[in-house]
């Protein structure tokens, strides 16, 4: 068992960083965003399939999200999705096409999505501490193999809580970029 390669833990740390990313632009914040309805499945053809696989999405206007469903067929579960998503939205059908107007957020639902939004950081920054704890496991490990000396194990040590400390505090930016978006009026 050789030490762990600190190119691998940061592989490993972009990996929960971009999860948490992705996971931020599910939130709203009064502007309309096709990836707002990214994590909307339906039930199509006996299987759940994201809407983007059964459905065009696309924001003619600041505060509509329009989707166009390529079967006709599907546009009540398509519809039925959205409104059960619990993303806070009231789609309408028109034939294929069902609009999506985006309300206004209240102060309180506002707080809510900033609430959430915190939730989805901590658990980004305990996946962080999670690799950098395997990453420090793997160096004990080692160390007592004598596959590296107690210099080389305090060197990657620091070097890897420098790394943990970096991913930290971009998890935090990100945190307060959307919550700056979201308190937006």
């Amino acid at each position: 068992m050789a030490a762990p390669d600190i190119s691998d833990l940061k592989r490993r740390m972009e990996g929960a960083l971009e999860a948490f990313r992705k996971e931020l632009t599910g939130l709203r914040t009064g502007r309309a965003s096709s990836s707002l309805l990214e994590p909307v499945t339906v039930e199509a053809y006996g299987n759940r399939m994201h809407l983007k696989e059964v459905a065009t999405v696309s924001v003619p206007e600041p505060r509509l999200i329009s989707v166009q469903v390529w079967d006709r067929g599907m546009t009540k579960a398509v519809e039925k999705a959205i409104r059960d998503s619990g993303l806070g939205l009231n789609p309408q059908a028109e034939g294929q096409v069902i609009r999506v107007p985006l309300p206004d957020l209240t102060q309180e639902r506002r707080a809510e999505l900033a609430k959430v939004a915190n939730k989805y950081a901590e658990q980004a920054r305990v996946a962080v501490r999670n690799v950098r704890r395997d990453g420090m496991d793997g160096l004990k490990k080692a160390e007592k193999a004598s596959e590296i000396t107690q210099d080389e194990h305090k060197t990657l040590a620091d070097k890897f809580q420098t790394l943990t400390d970096q991913h930290i505090k971009m998890v935090d930016d990100a945190l307060a970029a959307k919550e700056k978006d979201i308190m937006q009026v």
